[in-house]
């Protein structure tokens, strides 16, 4: 990619970005780009880019990664349409593009009304900016189509739908708030995996620009590994509050904010990670407790087994779910994880489950209660006694967590029990009160299931055959 024009050229000139990003109040911004692009800062310029970096040089040639974490209303939208039209019309992609290659700059938000505002941005550019007005040559709802053969496509973000596409650049917005979502496995991890190779040939960017949010993440590992003096030289981490970025922004919103909720403004408004919101476990934990290949255990008739299930009422979101571990010494064994998603019959699946139950010797399980006595009655029925839960969630989830850390667990190779085990939440209150518990949008029925079965089999003695003892949350 060999720039037509330097971009801090284009930032000053009144036929191209000026009137978008010009003045005091844009002046954070230009330095972020102009370093990220490469090109020399002068002395004022670099102070203010060591401030929001915490770079002791800058960049001397175009960096691999830029992410900009920044408070809200800091102008990342405007700012990250201006780089993409910059990229997309004043660049020459001639010697990093095959022939027949329709190359695109690419920009990923989280979902589709986000992509749109995104692309709103960028169509509004082309439509006022002087020097652009004649570059479009086609358009539709999400694509722009320019006449040097680059196109400007706004997709929501989804590992399926960036590849096998050639990207001058990435634009992906918000990527703090790439969610799991267990129904399509579309984590964060996979959508930006995906993305980077469709960078590969065009040596093109990948520009992250999101406010901050929990700790953890795609997006958090990028911050924690390259903010600062010691990151990659080619990838360019800046994290500033929301006047940083945008001093237009009234003072008096901030301060009614953070007078408001504390945490949740201080991410917000002033740039800085939760810390009332930190991940439940580390991925590599959860992983390390995995048997490969191992799906299901059958029954061994000497063995005590417990049951937990997870009940939902079958036309909402939520699967039901059903786990059996055992124990052995003092390790606990997964054998069966069962998920059934909406929509379905609860009677049904209560048959199922009691069916399972009875193969592994079991005429008890434990669950919550959800559905009142609706879910006893049906289980009661069908000849399994339903033991009603006497503990929270959280309490559960924190004795799961000491199995796993004490590495005293073997999980089978079930995909959505890993998803949403690592897509928990720790959540402190205002008061110092801990939770455990899904973010919001996402399940947590696999990993409910999976955690009450772990907790009452490791409570139980290996030898001599006691009572059912009763583990269960609310």
């Amino acid at each position: 990619m060999r720039p037509r024009i330097p971009l801090r050229v284009a930032l000053e000139s009144d036929e191209l970005f000026r009137p978008l990003l010009g003045g005091d109040s844009w002046r954070a911004w230009r330095v972020i780009l102009v370093a990220a692009m490469g090109e020399p800062l002068d002395d004022e310029e670099f102070a203010l880019f060591k401030q929001l970096t915490g770079r002791e040089t800058a960049p001397t040639a175009m960096v691999e990664t830029l992410l900009a974490i920044v408070g809200r209303r800091g102008g990342k939208n405007r700012a990250a349409a201006v780089l993409a039209a910059y990229i997309a019309a004043l660049c020459d992609h001639s010697g990093s593009v095959a022939p027949g290659e329709r190359p695109m700059v690419l920009c990923l938000a989280m979902n589709v009304k986000q992509a749109a505002i995104a692309f709103s941005y960028i169509a509004a550019i082309f439509d006022t900016v002087p020097a652009l007005q004649g570059e479009v040559k086609g358009r539709t709802s999400d694509t722009l189509a320019l006449t040097n053969g680059v196109s400007i496509e706004v997709r929501p973000a989804s590992f399926r739908g960036v590849r096998g596409v050639t990207c001058l650049a990435v634009l992906a917005d918000e990527t703090c708030f790439w969610q799991l979502d267990e129904s399509s496995d579309n984590a964060d991890t996979a959508i930006l995996a995906a993305v980077r190779p469709s960078l590969a040939t065009t040596g093109g960017p990948l520009i992250m620009l999101s406010s901050p949010y929990a700790k953890k993440g795609e997006t958090y590992d990028v911050y924690r590994r390259n903010y600062g003096p010691q990151g990659d030289p080619l990838t360019l981490v800046c994290q500033g509050a929301s006047r940083d970025f945008n001093p237009t922004l009234p003072q008096s919103v901030v301060d009614r904010a953070l007078e408001a909720d504390p945490e949740a403004a201080a991410a917000e408004y002033l740039g800085q990670w939760r810390n009332d919101i930190s991940a439940f476990v580390d991925r590599k934990v959860v992983e390390a407790a995995v048997c490969a290949d191992r799906f299901e255990l059958p029954r061994v008739a000497d063995r005590r087994y417990f049951a937990f299930v997870d009940p939902a009422g079958g036309s909402g979101a939520d699967s039901m779910t059903l786990a059996i571990a055992h124990k052995e010494e003092e390790r606990i064994i997964l054998d069966l994880v069962r998920e059934v998603r909406p929509n379905f019959s609860p009677e049904a699946v209560v048959a199922e489950f009691v069916d399972v139950l009875k193969a592994y010797g079991l005429r008890t399980l434990t669950g919550d209660r959800w559905g009142g006595l609706f879910v006893q009655e049906a289980f009661t029925k069908k000849g399994v006694h339903y033991h009603v839960s006497d503990r929270v969630k959280s309490a559960i989830y924190s004795d799961f967590l000491a199995i796993l850390n004490g590495s005293r667990v073997e999980l089978l190779d079930h995909r959505r029990m890993v998803l949403q085990l690592c897509g928990l939440e720790r959540i402190v209150s205002r008061g110092g009160r801990d939770s455990i518990d899904h973010a919001r949008g996402q399940h947590d029925d696999v990993a409910n299931a999976v955690a009450g079965a772990v907790v009452m089999a490791n409570a139980a003695r290996s030898t001599p055959f006691q009572p059912f003892l009763r583990f269960s949350w609310t």
